[in-house]
């Protein structure tokens, strides 16, 4: 293996040079370095990096902690993490920092543990994503070692990058409203997540800015809590908007996955999606969306760009510098429009 010895003599320079033109840490000329280059690409010489590292006192390495290499991807709720996972490396690509990922196995108590080991190993930053959109135990870190929360956030402040519920149910449910639509369903995710909450008052902030009276006879459970899913007790909630007096012209789903089993429950019920009922979810998982007929009409979570910004908020604070952005971040993702949908002209207050 060619060492800086090696290419110091076949370059004609001194081996400090070299390591000039390694660590771009003293001006080197344009043709000497061109020389020096040269050189290491006819020995195939490839620097020490841990040499390098011991010399800045930088590692060029990102921590990332998920659970979602050990999800079953054969359920959608492994995804999240897979995406955010996908932005993060998309990202980091583009600063020549390399990512190391350790999966949690589903076990939130070994996190401390994989964050020790990567303190350990030097990492310049950390990034912990969680499977869905959720509150954490704060996590000791030193100061010197920026840590970032992608899909969680703690009690303790520390920057986190969430998916804005609130908003992109608002946008979905107000792009509902201009077709036509003033009595729009609502079924719910499972009760007590934090998702859950944010995406009913989407869906009321819609109904408010359009001048919507707020139905809470429309609103109800999709899943009921510890259940995975109920669907006889979601079977129930579509009949019982079926029968209202007064039913809606659309139902708005709290996910892709939920909207799926209602395809099946109006089907059945003899209704036509969307001539007989409009009918939307959440997610944009596309495995779903694009394959339901007819295609979906949902919300995308921007799980992609949660990972890019949050690399953009980690690098920066690796370099000390300030975002001027507060924490948390919220990204909204678009309205995923498609024929699931229809417009109606004329509707009933």
């Amino acid at each position: 293996m060619a060492t800086i010895y090696d290419v110091a003599n076949a370059a004609k320079v001194s081996p400090k040079t070299v390591s000039r033109v390694l660590n771009r840490d003293a001006p080197v000329g344009w043709e000497t370095r061109q020389k020096v280059e040269a050189a290491m690409a006819l020995l195939g010489y490839v620097p020490s990096s841990a040499a390098r590292m011991m010399r800045s006192n930088r590692s060029g390495l990102i921590g990332l902690i998920t659970g979602a290499i050990s999800q079953d991807l054969g359920e959608t709720r492994g995804l999240p993490g897979i995406v955010i996972a996908q932005g993060i490396q998309e990202a980091l690509s583009e600063t020549g920092l390399t990512l190391m990922i350790a999966d949690t196995n589903g076990q939130a108590e070994r996190v401390p543990d994989l964050v020790r080991t990567f303190l350990q190993h030097r990492v310049e930053g950390l990034l912990y994503v969680a499977e869905y959109h959720k509150r954490v135990a704060a996590l000791s870190v030193p100061p010197e070692c920026p840590l970032v929360l992608v899909n969680c956030f703690d009690d303790a402040g520390t920057p986190s990058v969430l998916p804005d519920d609130r908003a992109c149910q608002r946008a979905l449910v107000e792009a509902m409203i201009k077709k036509g639509h003033r009595r729009i369903g609502f079924l719910t995710l499972t009760a007590g997540r934090i998702a859950a909450e944010l995406r009913l008052a989407g869906y009321r902030d819609a109904l408010a800015a359009a001048g919507i009276a707020d139905d809470p006879d429309l609103v109800l459970p999709g899943y009921l809590p510890g259940t995975d899913p109920d669907s006889a007790h979601l079977v129930e909630s579509v009949d019982h908007l079926l029968r209202m007096p007064n039913p809606p012209t659309a139902i708005c789903c709290g996910k892709d996955s939920m909207a799926m089993a209602v395809y099946g429950v109006l089907r059945t019920r003899g209704f036509r999606i969307p001539e007989d009922m409009s009918l939307a979810g959440f997610d944009d998982y596309r495995i779903i969306s694009e394959t339901l007929f007819p295609p979906l009409t949902t919300v995308e979570l921007p799980y992609r760009s949660m990972g890019r910004r949050a690399v953009e908020c980690l690098t920066a604070a690796i370099r000390g510098e300030a975002t001027g952005e507060a924490s948390p971040i919220l990204v909204a993702g678009p309205v995923a429009w498609r024929s699931s949908v229809a417009g109606i002209t004329s509707h009933t207050n």
